[in-house]
C-alpha cells in the first residue's frame, strides 16, 4: 500500500490486503463459535437495505451524479440502450 500522507505504515492498515483479509476472517470465525456473531433474518436485511437506500437517495450531489453517469453512458452507447446493440441484453447483462 502506497503511503502518501506522511503516516507510518505500521499496525493493520500497514499489512497487505491478502494479511488483513486472513486476519478479518479469523475474527468473524471466532465470533461465530463463541455464539457472539449476528446473523441477520432476511427481514432483518430488508429493513438494513431499505434504510441504506433512503439515507443515500437524500444525499442530493450524489444522486445527481449517478443521473448523469447514467445520461453519459445512455450518450455513450448512442442512445441503444435495451435494444441488444453493442453487446447487451435487457438488463445490462452481456451477452454470452
Amino acid at each position: 500500500m502506497a503511503n502518501s500522507n506522511n503516516q507510518s505504515n505500521r499496525g493493520f492498515a500497514g499489512m497487505d490486503e491478502d494479511k488483513q483479509r486472513e486476519i478479518a476472517a479469523q475474527g468473524g470465525r471466532a465470533a461465530h463459535e463463541s455464539g457472539n456473531a449476528h446473523e441477520f433474518t432476511s427481514e432483518e436485511a430488508r429493513e438494513a437495505g431499505r434504510k441504506g437506500g433512503e439515507a443515500v437517495s437524500q444525499d442530493r450531489e450524489h444522486m445527481s451524479e449517478i443521473g448523469q453517469k447514467g445520461g453519459q453512458q445512455r450518450q455513450d452507447d448512442g442512445g441503444n440502450q435495451g435494444n441488444n446493440q453493442g453487446g447487451r441484453q435487457q438488463g445490462g447483462r452481456q451477452q454470452k
